[in-house]
């Protein structure tokens, strides 16, 4: 796991919630919704086959789901509750903090029409991934920026990606150190059905999301371009 987020927390003396304090959670799942309000797909799987699937935590997840759903390519999206501890969290649970989980924005994509760079340039545009635990006036371990995927490709072309955005923000005189946590897919747990598609029925919602106006250039971002220069245990 590259987790950036973690070394940042140590810098600046702060922990994240250790397994044993956090909440005992439930072994039923939250009652959701089974269709997206925008798509009319399913948002549960199985999805059709050749579809992928990445999860994007970038601080309150109504407005980061809706960067997502209107793209070309965008299969579907559901939000939820993922990289903690929990199990079946409730949306209070996740903002007391003892449950360790991010606000998370599952996308199902076809990557033949949307390319994963497509995918990292709104998620980099689209919030400020050198906040830690916070993004904007939202504060807590719930908002924290991470991107989670379910292949190793996947994984290493965001590290690679998570290193030009790097170079950006230095190159347009922004020091800040991203805070991004890169992992594998942990268990995704879906969040309440008010949420879901919460913009799409509350269309003037609250959405907090606010970029840093630094543009990512990469316009094509392979495993074989990756490779070349990092490899996953970097």
């Amino acid at each position: 796991m590259f987790d950036v987020t973690r070394l940042w927390l140590k810098e600046v003396g702060l922990s994240r919630l250790e397994e044993a304090d956090a909440l005992p959670g439930r072994s039923d799942p939250i009652a959701t919704s089974s269709v997206h309000v925008v798509h009319g797909h399913p948002i549960k799987p199985p999805f059709p086959r050749g579809l992928k699937t990445i999860y994007f935590g970038m601080g309150c997840f109504w407005g980061a789901e809706r960067k997502f759903w209107s793209m070309d390519g965008v299969y579907t999206t559901a939000v939820g509750y993922a990289g903690g501890f929990t199990p079946n969290p409730t949306y209070e649970e996740v903002c007391s903090g003892r449950t360790g989980h991010a606000e998370v924005v599952m996308v199902v994509f076809d990557p033949l029409v949307l390319p994963l760079s497509r995918l990292l340039k709104v998620f980099w545009e689209s919030h400020h991934p050198a906040q830690g635990m916070r993004q904007g006036n939202d504060r807590g371990t719930q908002y924290r920026s991470a991107v989670y995927t379910e292949c190793p490709e996947d994984e290493r072309c965001v590290i690679k990606s998570l290193d030009l955005y790097q170079k950006a923000m230095i190159a347009a005189g922004r020091e800040e150190v991203i805070t991004t946590e890169v992992a594998k897919a942990p268990v995704f747990f879906y969040a309440e059905d008010y949420h879901q598609q919460y913009l799409a029925v509350h269309p003037n919602g609250y959405c907090g999301l606010s970029g840093l106006g630094v543009c990512f250039e990469a316009k094509s971002l392979t495993p074989d371009d990756v490779d070349d220069e990092m490899s996953p245990e970097q």
